[in-house]
This record gives C-alpha cells, structure tokens and sequence, in this order.
C-alpha cells in the first residue's frame, strides 16, 4: 500500500481567530418572534450574511435570535438598518420583481 494515498493532503489547522464566533444579531421575545426572525434571517441571507436562528421553540417564554459571524456584525446591522428604512413596500417591490407575485392574491 502507498502512503501517498492514506493522507493526500494535510489539512489546515483551524481558524483560531474570534471572527467567526457567532453574535447576536437580532433578538426577540415578541409574541410572532419566530416570524420575526425568519423575515431578518431572510434579509441577511439575501445580502449574503450566514445565520443561524437560535431559540427554545418549546418554551414560548423564550426569545428567537438571530446570529451572524463577528466579523459580519456592522454589515448585517447596517442591513437591517436599510430594510428597515425601506419598509415591507421595498420588500413588496423586490418580491415582484423577482417574478414571486404568481399564485399571490392581490387585494
């Protein structure tokens, strides 16, 4: 047997750094927080921000958050802070564009 082929490549050591430690980007204990963080994971993911959503979804007492990597913080936050700006018409608009409005009831 070849010793070549039990290992073919060292692997790297792994990053140590404490920029890819996820922090709380959102954070809620509202009554629709579920909904609440799967619309700011949405928004996140679309500007290619990784999240994870962490929550107790069998105890309703506590809160949903959202985490993003340290390093993506500020850039997650001023996301946030845009669609915020932007309010639900934006988010209406872009949906639309993207071809989404088939089988959407209109009022």
């Amino acid at each position: 047997m070849n010793d070549e082929t039990a290992d073919p490549e060292p692997t790297a050591p792994p990053d140590p750094s404490d920029d890819l430690d996820l922090v709380t980007a959102f954070i809620s204990d509202a009554h629709n927080a579920e909904m609440l963080a799967l619309g700011v994971q949405s928004v996140l993911e679309a500007q290619g921000i990784p999240t994870v959503i962490v929550s107790g979804s069998q105890f309703p007492n506590l809160p949903f958050e959202v985490r993003v990597p340290r390093a993506q913080l500020e850039e997650a936050r001023a996301a946030l802070a845009a669609a915020e700006q932007a309010g639900p018409e934006a988010a209406e608009r872009e949906f639309e564009a993207a071809g989404g409005s088939e089988g959407v009831e209109q009022p």
